[in-house]
């Protein structure tokens, strides 16, 4: 499993931990990714991801996963991101029409 977020594509970083003699020791940043269960109100069903806390709190902001997939570039997605996203895109131009 990556540690690389599904939803905004965060990952890890690297970088030194430096002292206070100024010693550097290579490092790794390691994002703080949770296991959550998101609902598509769109699919009507619920879905399991794995997301950067962060991430969480950006879903909740816009309003729902649906909304958060709307609005996201697809780079930035998985690939079980960009399908939802599709999935998501299909039943609106469903209910539309």
């Amino acid at each position: 499993m990556s540690r690389r977020c599904e939803l905004t594509g965060k990952g890890v970083q690297t970088g030194n931990l430096v002292s206070h003699s100024n010693h550097k020791t290579r490092t790794r940043f390691l994002p703080n990714l949770v296991n959550v269960t998101l609902a598509s109100e769109a699919l009507a069903r619920s879905v399991r991801l794995r997301i950067s806390a962060a991430a969480l709190r950006s879903v909740e902001h816009r309003g729902g996963l649906d909304a958060f997939l709307i609005k996201a570039r697809i780079e930035e997605l998985s690939q079980n991101a960009r399908d939802l996203k599709r999935e998501i895109e299909k039943k609106r131009a469903g209910a539309e029409a």
